[in-house]
C-alpha cells in the first residue's frame, strides 16, 4: 500500500484521504495508524491527523514515528466537528474516510469501501460492521432510529439501507461532503454523524453499510461511556449532555413537516420527564440541572440559527417525508434498553 504525504509529488493524487481526529489518544493511535498503513489496496492513500490540543504527547509521538502523516496541530481544543472540517479542507483524495483514533480497520476495509463506492449509481455514505475491540463482539452494521432519533443497532446483515453509520468509520465522496457542507462547527462533538447521514438521506443520497470487512472500536475511550458494561448501561454526563442536545438539534433541523410538528414537542416533553425521573430515582438533582435543562436552554438560545438552518435544509429536500422514516422503528429504544438493562450509570 502507498501512503501519500505532502512531500510526495502533487501529481500522485490519493484516491482516499483518511482523516483521524485525535485528542489525548496516544494509547490508541499506534493501532489506528498501523491499520491504515497496512491496508491491502493498490491505490494511494493519504493519512491526515488533526490533533485537538492534546496534552499527552500525541503530537511529538506522531511526528517522530509517522513522518508520512499530514499532521495538523490545533493550539486550542475545538471539538470533533471542527477537527474533521479542517482535515477535509486539507484532503486531496476523491473519497474521504473519517476514522476515530480508537478505531482499527480490517486489512481489506479501504479496498472494500472503494469497490462499493464505484458500484454505486450515485454518491452514498458508506459504513462497515463495527466490532468491539476488547471482545470481538459485533456491535452493529449501521443503525436504525426510533421516533425520537435514538440509534438502534442494526444486526441484520441482509439490511444494508440504514439510518446512519457511525462517524468512527464513515466513508463518502469528497463531492458529497462539500454539497452537504460538512459538520456544523457548533455541534462540537457527538451526533454529527447522525446529522450528516440524515442530511444525505433528505437529499436523496443513500446511507448504506457493507456486510463484509469491518473495523474494531474501543468504544467510549474518547468521551467515556456509550456502551453496555456487565449488562448495565454506562455513560458520562458530558457524553449524555452533548448527545441529547445535538440529537435534538438534528430532529429540529431534519424532521420533515408534519412529522416534526407531532414528534418534536413530544420529544421535548419526554426529555424533561426523563430528567425528572432519573434525578428522583437516583436521588441526584444534578442530573436534570447539568444534562436536561441545559439541553432545553440551548434549543431556546439557538432557536434563530436552528430555524434558519431548518428552512434551508427542508427547502432543498428531495424525498417525501414518509421516505425519510423508512429506516425508523416504532418502539422507543430507551424504553427497550430500560427493561433490558435498567437505569444507566451516569458518571
Amino acid at each position: 500500500m502507498e501512503v501519500a504525504a505532502e512531500s510526495l509529488n502533487d501529481q500522485i493524487r490519493p484516491v482516499c484521504s483518511v482523516c483521524i481526529a485525535n485528542y489525548n489518544g496516544k494509547d490508541y493511535i499506534d493501532r489506528c495508524l498501523q491499520s491504515v498503513q497496512e491496508q491491502d489496496c493498490s491505490f494511494p492513500i493519504e493519512i491526515i491527523v488533526h490533533d485537538d490540543a492534546s496534552i499527552d504527547g500525541s503530537v511529538e509521538y506522531i511526528r517522530e514515528n509517522y513522518p508520512d502523516v499530514v499532521l495538523i496541530e490545533s493550539k486550542q481544543n475545538v471539538g470533533f466537528c471542527v477537527s474533521n472540517n479542517r482535515m477535509v479542507a486539507r484532503a486531496r483524495g476523491r473519497y474521504i474516510l473519517l476514522l476515530n483514533n480508537d478505531a482499527e480497520l480490517f486489512a481489506d476495509a479501504v479496498r472494500t469501501l472503494h469497490a462499493e463506492a464505484l458500484s454505486q449509481k450515485d454518491s452514498a455514505i458508506l459504513g462497515l460492521p463495527q466490532y468491539e475491540a476488547s471482545s470481538g463482539r459485533l456491535i452493529d452494521l449501521g443503525s436504525l432510529f426510533d421516533p425520537f432519533l435514538n440509534p438502534i443497532p442494526n444486526l441484520d446483515s441482509c439490511r444494508t439501507e440504514v439510518g446512519m453509520v457511525i462517524g468512527a468509520c464513515l466513508w463518502l465522496p469528497r463531492r458529497l461532503w462539500d454539497e452537504l457542507g460538512g459538520f456544523p462547527d457548533w455541534f462540537e462533538s457527538l451526533a454529527e454523524d447522525m446529522y450528516l447521514c440524515c442530511r444525505a438521506r433528505l437529499e436523496g443520497y443513500p446511507v448504506r453499510v457493507i456486510a463484509c470487512s469491518g473495523f474494531r472500536h474501543w468504544v467510549g475511550s474518547s468521551l467515556g461511556g456509550g456502551k453496555v458494561i456487565e449488562t448495565g448501561l454506562s455513560t458520562t454526563r458530558k457524553r449524555r449532555t452533548l448527545s441529547e442536545r445535538n440529537k435534538s438539534y438534528v430532529m429540529l433541523i431534519c424532521y420533515p413537516t408534519p412529522f416534526f410538528e407531532l414528534l418534536f414537542p413530544l420529544h421535548v416533553f419526554l426529555l424533561l420527564f426523563e430528567g425528572v425521573v432519573l434525578s428522583a430515582l437516583k436521588t441526584r438533582p444534578d442530573l436534570i440541572q447539568s444534562i436536561y435543562l441545559p439541553c432545553l436552554r440551548s434549543l431556546w438560545t439557538n432557536r434563530h440559527r436552528l430555524r434558519r438552518v431548518r428552512r434551508d435544509v427542508q427547502s432543498s429536500r428531495r424525498i417525501r417525508g414518509i421516505q425519510f422514516f423508512s429506516v425508523f422503528l416504532m418502539i422507543p429504544h430507551k424504553l427497550r434498553m430500560f427493561f433490558k438493562h435498567g437505569l444507566p450509570s451516569i458518571r
